[in-house]
């Protein structure tokens, strides 16, 4: 099930020059990591700093051999792609498949931030649109006290 929209990806090979930007629009950058099946370095940040509002994700390579070099080389910085979370990724992209989206990631894989698991689908028609599906282990729920 779609529990909703994590974040927005933005691609750019200058993350560090788009830091005083998100910072003038009242952001403030809440995480980082790798996502290494990827080569690509990741920087969320959010509105406020507000827990629980969609971030905007900076991506950029992390070394040579990166997933968007291509990407940078065809179309250059900006938009790059919507991240949905979902409770279930696996479910999720065999619905999605049954719905025409082509299945980038046949497996998902880790994503830069703690106990999150990706996978890319994408849509060419009528969109061209880039959506990856967000997964957090959030790991056994606790009692009630």
């Amino acid at each position: 099930m779609l529990l909703g929209i994590d974040h927005i990806g933005l691609v750019t090979d200058e993350p560090s020059a788009l830091a005083p930007t998100l910072a003038a629009l009242d952001m403030s950058r809440v995480d980082s990591g790798v996502a290494t099946g990827y080569r690509v370095a990741c920087e969320f940040w959010q509105p406020g700093g507000r827990a629980g509002q969609p971030m905007i994700e900076l991506v950029s390579p992390a070394g040579p051999g990166s997933t968007l070099d291509g990407h940078l080389a065809r179309f250059g910085p900006g938009l790059h792609h919507i991240a949905l979370e979902v409770d279930d990724l696996e479910t999720e992209l065999d619905r999605l498949h049954g719905n025409g989206f082509t299945i980038v990631d046949r497996e998902p894989c880790a994503g830069a931030r703690s106990a999150m698991l990706v996978a890319f689908t994408y849509l060419a028609r009528p969109a061209g649109l880039l959506v990856e599906l967000v997964q957090y282990d959030r790991g056994p729920l606790s009692e009630p006290a």
